[in-house]
C-alpha cells in the first residue's frame, strides 16, 4: 500500500511596509515595545496583526513575510517573536534577488509568491497585487485602514483553500 503524501498546508505571505508595519499617523496600532526595544525596533504594527498571524496558523495556514526590504531574517524574526508571532518562513529583498532573480537578463517582479508556492499575497501595491494575474499568483490588496481588514483575509484565505482543494480532487 503507497503511503499518501503529507497534505501541504496552504501559504500566505504579507508584505511589511505600509501593509503590517504602519504609521499610527494614519492606522490603528498595537501598542509600542517597551524601552529600549522600541528604540531598536522603530516599526509599529497595524492593529490586530499579531492576532490574525496566529488566528491563520491556527486555521492550518503556513504564513509567511515576502518583503522588497532588505531587513535581516533575523530582525524581523526578532521583531515579530516580541509580539508573539513565529513566522513559517521569510523571503526579503536579498532572498528575493538570491533565489528569484538571480542571473535572469529579464527584470523580474520584485515579488514573485509563486515562486515559494505561496497561495495567496497581501500587498498594498496596486502594481504587485495586478502582477498576479499575469505572473499566475493571487494577491489581496490592503492599504487604507479597514477595521474588518482580518476577517477579509481570513475569508479571502479560505476562498482560496477551498478552489485549491477542488482543483485537487478534480486531478
Amino acid at each position: 500500500m503507497k503511503k499518501q503524501p503529507a497534505e501541504q498546508k496552504m501559504r500566505i505571505s504579507f508584505d511589511l511596509d505600509e501593509v503590517l508595519f504602519v504609521s499610527p499617523k494614519t492606522h490603528k496600532t498595537e501598542p509600542a515595545l517597551v524601552f529600549p526595544l522600541n528604540k531598536i525596533f522603530i516599526e509599529r504594527l497595524r492593529l490586530g496583526t499579531p492576532e490574525l498571524i496566529n488566528k491563520l496558523q491556527e486555521l492550518g495556514y503556513e504564513v509567511w513575510v515576502y518583503t522588497s526590504s532588505f531587513r535581516s531574517d533575523r530582525y524581523i524574526r526578532w521583531l515579530f517573536r516580541l509580539y508573539g508571532v513565529k513566522f513559517d518562513g521569510i523571503v526579503n529583498g536579498t532572498r528575493h534577488l538570491k533565489e528569484v532573480q538571480r542571473n535572469n537578463k529579464t527584470i523580474l517582479p520584485q515579488k514573485l509568491p509563486n515562486r515559494y508556492h505561496i497561495s495567496l499575497h497581501i500587498d498594498d501595491e496596486t502594481i504587485i497585487c495586478s502582477l498576479g494575474r499575469t505572473y499566475g499568483y493571487k494577491a489581496y490588496q490592503l492599504d487604507a485602514e479597514d477595521d474588518s481588514w482580518k476577517e477579509k483575509i481570513i475569508a479571502r484565505a479560505d476562498e482560496i483553500r477551498r478552489m485549491e482543494l477542488k482543483e485537487r480532487s478534480q486531478n
